[in-house]
């Protein structure tokens, strides 16, 4: 039987918990649960908590929970994503992906041809958006540890604050091969937006530390990039 897992914000404890708002109405009125069904909570701490319903009400649900245990481990391999922003669905499916093939944060990214433009509460909005699609990413997935979606930044305020092992900028036209580089504990990956970076963009990045790399002579979608760039980290250097 498949087990459910739901992400809830608050400490956790083995025994009865009674779970209120959207996360009741998603259990109780969308998925139907009903009492003896097995779950799954996590509250972002790396741990688990399994247990099983035991009511379901119309404004709540009660579950009980058993002694929680290690949940998923996290690729060795820790991944800050800087994603120029898009459009719509793209840039919510670029986030998806982006937490089930293991990135740890992810940066919101204003550059020269991005169209997307955000200020104050938009912003806002839409960084709670982008931060449940990671919660709903890490259900899905198995994740025990949700990553954090980080405010939108122009890109030079993102080059200028970044620390990592290893900085990869993505540049279909370049031939410099990763397989050459040495393993990194942390690395930074910049996504251009559709269009791509431009040649100051990229050369900005390049002094901040950043070196190209090329994932095939095919140019991908802005949303395709990270997916495509994130799998083959994983595969060098992470834990696939």
């Amino acid at each position: 039987m498949r087990v459910s897992r739901f992400y809830l914000d608050a400490p956790l404890q083995a025994g009865e918990q009674q779970l209120e708002g959207d996360l009741a109405h998603y259990i109780g009125r969308v998925l139907r649960l009903a009492p003896g069904a097995p779950i799954q909570i996590f509250n972002g701490s790396g741990q688990e908590w399994p247990g099983e319903i035991v009511e379901v009400s119309k404004r709540l649900v009660r579950v009980r929970l058993d002694s929680p245990r290690a949940g998923l481990a996290e690729s060795p391999l820790r991944v800050h994503l800087g994603q120029a922003m898009s459009r719509g669905e793209r840039m919510d499916w670029a986030i998806q992906k982006a937490v089930e093939l293991g990135a740890c944060e992810i940066t919101p990214l204003f550059t020269e041809r991005c169209e997307v433009k955000l200020q104050g509460d938009r912003a806002e909005k839409r960084q709670a958006h982008w931060q449940q699609i990671a919660v709903s990413a890490c259900e899905q997935s198995g994740r025990s540890v949700v990553p954090t979606i980080h405010a939108p930044l122009s890109l030079d305020s993102w080059l200028g604050d970044l620390e990592a092992d290893l900085k990869l900028v993505l540049h279909h036209r370049t031939e410099h091969s990763l397989a050459s580089l040495a393993r990194p504990a942390t690395l930074a990956l910049l996504i251009g937006p559709e269009g791509g970076l431009n040649s100051d963009e990229i050369e900005r990045a390049q002094t901040a530390g950043f070196k190209p790399a090329c994932f095939g002579p095919r140019v991908m979608r802005t949303e395709t990039a990270p997916v495509a760039a994130l799998a083959v980290a994983q595969y060098l250097w992470g834990d696939f």
